[in-house]
């Protein structure tokens, strides 16, 4: 029998390292941005999919249901609502674009804005995806060390300063500055005005990257930066991801036309899927505003159910700071811990976690944390996934088994 074709010799340089096959969720999954599904509303979903075809299923013949590239029409005027009221954000059906989901921004943003060897700023703590885009793309990333406000302005100020006498002028300031990926800050007010002070005055845009900013327990945010900045200088990227579903794979961009027009010319995939975007719009315009405060309410339970079973597993060895909303735990275990082996042991184990390396420009920060998502799994899944991490942990690492703070348990 002949041998097979062999592709590899045409594989050009620079392609990323090949996918392993999936091989399915772990037993317990605390990774990736996955939600509760008990809360995926299926039913107002199945009657939005059934009035909208039904009212405007033809439509389906024409790209873009014939409302231009920048995406449905009654979606885009539900996000111009949605914004001003949740974010402050004052515009308009042209100043958005409806992409596949907030990945496709990112990508449209940097390659709008990048070129190999340019320089951007991000949060030392910033989400995976971001890091290997730009990893990808060859791009330097800086990070700014974050506190319990988010990204520390002196040290971005001293850090644009070094930079500005070196000759290098960043193409932008990433930042996730409501629900940060990982660590679950937000940024306050007064902070966020004095990032837009040192945007201006260096003049390096921001990249706002909001996708969380829905699940905020306490269901008040700051303005979004963008909606701070009426001379422009800020790209706000947005998500229905977390607050309605992953998979239905919408997201958007708000940015002045100049950058806009560009990203339209890179985003050749003849418009995002029309059914996700007619069923979200249908879907949202009556529900929404419910939805969302019962949805972080359960995930508020279930971040409960984890601090308690962390503190009883672990008791002093695992540090975390309660976040203010969102999906994800950052977790900090003692020294020791190597967060790239505890990824082996623990899935050969059938627990997934998220290794803070992988979140962080600085592994050595990071080596002994690690984000633990709570949205997915149930309450029990959570404290048996927890029991049986805490057992590998042990193990693999001798993190000793909870130290009597009672204190800690019941705070």
């Amino acid at each position: 029998m002949s041998s097979s074709f062999d592709f590899a010799p045409l594989f050009p340089p620079g392609l990323p390292a090949p996918s392993a096959r999936w091989t399915g969720l772990a037993k317990y999954s605390f990774v990736g941005g996955n939600n509760d599904s008990e809360q995926v509303p299926v039913d107002e979903l199945i009657a939005a999919v059934d009035s909208a075809l039904r009212r405007e299923g033809r439509m389906l013949a024409t790209y873009g249901l014939a409302h231009g590239p920048q995406g449905y029409l009654p979606l885009r005027e539900f996000l111009t609502a949605k914004l001003k009221r949740d974010a402050g954000i004052a515009c308009t059906v042209d100043d958005l674009l409806i992409v596949s989901g907030s990945l496709q921004a990112l990508d449209l943003v940097n390659h709008t804005l990048l070129a190999r060897g340019d320089t951007v700023i991000v949060e030392q703590e910033t989400y995976q995806g971001s890091l290997n885009r730009l990893t990808r793309l060859g791009v330097n990333t800086v990070g700014i060390p974050l506190d319990d406000d988010g990204m520390r302005m002196d040290v971005l100020a001293s850090t644009l300063a070094d930079l500005r006498g070196r000759g290098i002028k960043p193409k932008y300031i990433y930042t996730i500055p409501t629900v940060q990926n990982p660590t679950g800050s937000i940024m306050p007010e007064s902070r966020r005005a004095e990032l837009l002070k040192l945007s201006a005055e260096y003049g390096v845009p921001v990249f706002e990257d909001d996708c969380y900013a829905d699940l905020v327990w306490s269901g008040e945010r700051p303005p979004a930066i963008y909606a701070m900045a009426p001379k422009g200088g800020v790209i706000h990227i947005g998500s229905f991801s977390k607050s309605i579903a992953p998979a239905l794979r919408v997201g958007f961009i708000v940015a002045p036309w100049d950058v806009m027009s560009r990203m339209l010319a890179l985003k050749t995939d003849a418009g995002s899927g029309a059914l996700e975007q007619m069923v979200l719009a249908e879907y949202c315009k009556p529900h929404f505003s419910t939805h969302v405060p019962a949805l972080t309410k359960v995930l508020r339970t279930k971040l409960d159910t984890l601090m308690e079973a962390l503190n009883e597993q672990f008791g002093t060895s695992a540090e975390f700071e309660e976040p203010k909303g969102g999906i994800f735990l950052w977790v900090k275990l003692p020294d020791n811990v190597d967060t790239l082996k505890l990824y082996q042991a623990a899935l050969a184990a059938g627990v997934s976690i998220n290794p803070g390396p992988e979140w962080s420009t600085s592994k050595g920060h990071s080596g002994s944390r690690l984000r633990l998502c709570f949205a997915s799994p149930t309450h029990q899944q959570i404290r048996d996934g927890v029991a049986v991490l805490a057992e590998v942990c042990r193990r693999e690492f001798g993190v000793p088994a909870r130290s009597a703070n009672v204190e800690k348990a019941q705070a």
